[in-house]
């Protein structure tokens, strides 16, 4: 199957974007077209195409401008019926908010699976419109982000929700 990609600048770093040819999310990557390919699931082939991800582009660029909290992007990962459960439960955690993988865990109704959690969060395709950045550890550290500390450490900023780690490292 083919997909279409694009790269753009943000803020925090280049950001590619990889959709169907209907406009749907598959994967997403702070980084270039290699760090792109890590997230989608392999066989598939990848056409640079600016406008396919117009939409996307849009949303994104909104987000960094502060005119935007979520998005309403179509998606199509590719993933287990356990990690699209957690990959949702991520979506509900509303902009400039946290969670713990304890407490995500426990929103799929696997209370105690925290690690299982953790592992779906980090195998996210769809970085930022999914936010995994929004899942910390129980003492309020900034772990598990698979694209990188700096990177997660930027997007709470920016949401504001690095004031409330503060208070919950407390």
């Amino acid at each position: 199957m083919t997909y279409y990609y694009d790269m753009f600048s943000t803020p925090v770093g280049d950001f590619s974007v990889a959709v169907t040819d209907a406009g749907a999310l598959v994967a997403t990557a702070f980084g270039g077209r290699k760090n792109l390919l890590t997230r989608m699931t392999a066989g598939h082939s990848l056409v640079r195409d600016e406008s396919k991800i117009h939409r996307v582009r849009r949303q994104v660029s909104d987000y960094f401008a502060g005119k935007r909290k979520s998005f309403d992007l179509p998606l199509a990962a590719n993933g287990t019926a356990f990690q699209q459960s957690v990959w949702a439960a991520l979506q509900q955690i509303p902009f400039g908010e946290t969670r713990s993988y304890g407490a995500l865990a426990a929103s799929v109704k696997r209370a105690g699976a925290a690690r299982a959690v953790g592992r779906a969060n980090a195998t996210n395709p769809i970085c930022l419109i999914v936010p995994c950045h929004r899942v910390i550890g129980a003492d309020g550290s900034l772990t598990g982000f698979a694209i990188g500390k700096a990177i997660k450490e930027k997007l709470l900023k920016h949401e504001g929700a690095i004031q409330t780690l503060a208070k919950t490292a407390a």
